[in-house]
């Protein structure tokens, strides 16, 4: 389902309680012009920006179900003098809204490290090329839905991981922590389990960008999102996207059997959007 119009409008019509995630990349402060009256990003000032952020994830939480969670996706941006900073400073918009939704009322249980190996040039010579972005995973309530097992990944020191997994829970006959998440994925008890060459997924996610032939616009790369996408929401559940752009969410959702709410205020992007969908 894709709804076209403001974001903040159509989700104050959607019911409450009525998604399992939210998986999002919301337009980034001064980078681009969506070619549309009242997109947001062009704010006056980064504290309108990180304003705005706080009104719309108000009502992602708000539709969101008890257990639910949030993946937000931002990058960062350098000042102008008309940016409400000395030029040239950078902007810390990432972190700036992190701390503005956790004031608002999120639980900001993680930032995760997009790593771009192949990331755009920038004429610089005053400081290093970034090649990074955030993803923070914020939550409802202290106790969410996390499948951990559904992320993990291959050890790259199966042996060394072996060693270090006996020696930290091989002695645990009985014992079952649960995180704070309140999630227990295993299926038997520590000292039961073998160790399998699989990991816990790290925080720092490496990841190649991926253009989309007709989109006009940076989108997500898709093996960027799936973890968001298996780890936050069941199958059969519902992901929502507020800023749906090219439907990346919405292609990913489908293929793992998941159903997807789009909300996109272009409609030239929705007509993208349908046709990836249906094509992919």
């Amino acid at each position: 389902m894709i709804y076209h119009g403001d974001c903040i409008e159509v989700l104050k019509a959607l019911p409450a309680a009525s998604v399992n995630c939210c998986v999002t990349s919301p337009p980034y402060f001064r980078l681009r012009d969506y070619g549309v009256d009242g997109q947001i990003g062009h704010e006056k000032t980064h504290q309108e920006y990180v304003g705005k952020m706080v009104s719309v994830f108000r009502e992602v939480r708000r539709v969101l179900k008890d257990d639910g969670t949030l993946w937000l996706n931002l990058g960062d941006s350098y000042s102008t003098p008309s940016s409400g900073l000395k030029p040239k400073n950078l902007m810390g918009i990432p972190w700036r809204v992190a701390f503005a939704l956790q004031d608002d009322g999120w639980y900001l249980r993680q930032d995760i490290i997009w790593q771009k190996p192949n990331l755009m040039p920038e004429n610089i010579r005053d400081r290093c090329s970034k090649s990074h972005e955030y993803i923070f995973l914020m939550s409802k309530n202290p106790k969410y839905y996390f499948d951990q097992a559904s992320i993990r990944e291959p050890s790259v020191d199966p042996e060394g991981s072996r060693k270090r997994y006996m020696s930290a829970f091989g002695g645990a006959k009985s014992r079952a922590p649960v995180g704070t998440s309140g999630i227990d994925t295993r299926t038997k008890p520590v000292g039961m389990r073998q160790f399998d060459g699989m990991r816990n997924k790290r925080t720092v996610w490496t990841v190649k960008t991926k253009p989309y032939k007709g989109a006009h616009f940076a989108t997500f790369p898709p093996d960027l999102i799936e973890p968001c996408v298996l780890a936050g929401c069941p199958a059969g559940g519902t992901v929502l996207d507020p800023f749906y752009g090219a439907g990346t969410t919405g292609v990913v959702a489908k293929k793992h059997g998941r159903h997807c709410i789009g909300i996109e205020i272009n409609a030239d992007y929705i007509a993208i959007a349908e046709k990836r969908i249906n094509g992919e």
